[in-house]
């Protein structure tokens, strides 16, 4: 496909082109209602154990004016999101290759159009990835955080979404303001709250539980637990790669059950 017709399918939010039939990839947002929380360095790790894993998983960084996915893996992209858009190169080049062969497609810094897309081209960039060589299997998309459109749309149009929180009282608030907002604005029913920075698991399911109890009555949603990391480990240093220890199990864990490879719930 030339670049200059894949930019027009994004801006308009085509779905893949037909062809041989093959499985579209998994579609997972990671994203959280306050920023600071890990979430950038959490979805890096569990794109990495999904890779080590053997899965093809390409990571998108869906955060699309403050881009720094490629800064934390110590990559230097030539292309990203905001030339495919332009119809400079093909999704395809903008490819770049991190740790045990994930593949990362970054976006753009400091670039306010790519904060301005429409609800159609935030769409159409998940949607391209199932015309996308090589076939992928997990597409992880890591959202800014909040509730602007460009999260809530790009959340909205994954198959499963992760709520990055930690216990802090502003990234519990933030994160019952983006379930709720996903609820009643989006229709999503089904959300994943992994608890981050926690010092131990009945710090972490202290902190679920107290959201799940205001879902519970508030919200027609439902909500399933998984903690990050026992040491603390995944929010923390530039190049993570998916450490041997507890919080990589946890990751491994978590990726096998969302990619489809085990129960989902």
């Amino acid at each position: 496909m030339l670049p200059s017709d894949q930019a027009a399918g994004l801006r308009r939010g085509d779905a893949a082109p037909e062809g041989l039939p093959r499985p579209p990839p998994k579609v997972i947002a990671i994203t959280s209602g306050k920023g600071g929380v890990g979430k950038t360095t959490v979805t890096v790790n569990l794109g990495t154990a999904l890779a080590m894993s053997g899965k093809q998983t390409v990571l998108l960084d869906g955060d699309m004016s403050l881009a720094n996915v490629d800064v934390l893996l110590g990559l230097t992209p030539k292309f990203n999101l905001s030339h495919v858009l332009e119809g400079r190169c093909t999704l395809e080049e903008t490819i770049l290759h991190g740790p045990h062969g994930l593949m990362v497609i970054p976006a753009s810094s400091g670039t306010k159009k790519m904060a301005e897309l429409s609800r159609a081209e935030n769409a159409g960039i998940v949607h391209s990835l199932s015309d996308f060589k090589p076939p992928v299997d997990v597409l992880l998309v890591d959202t800014g955080a909040g509730i602007a459109d460009t999260v809530l749309t790009l959340s909205a149009a994954s198959q499963e979404i992760i709520v990055v929180v930690t216990n802090d009282p502003a990234s519990i608030t933030d994160a019952y303001a983006l379930i709720k907002v996903l609820s009643r604005e989006h229709g999503v029913n089904r959300v994943q709250v992994l608890a981050n920075q926690v010092a131990n698991l009945g710090e972490a399911r202290e902190l679920y539980a107290g959201l799940e109890r205001v879902a519970e009555k508030f919200l027609n949603v439902t909500l399933a637990f998984f903690w990050g990391d026992p040491a603390r480990r995944l929010a923390q240093g530039r190049h993570p790669q998916a450490a041997a220890g507890g919080g990589a199990v946890s990751l491994r864990a978590l990726g096998h059950r969302l990619s489809g490879a085990g129960q989902a719930y």
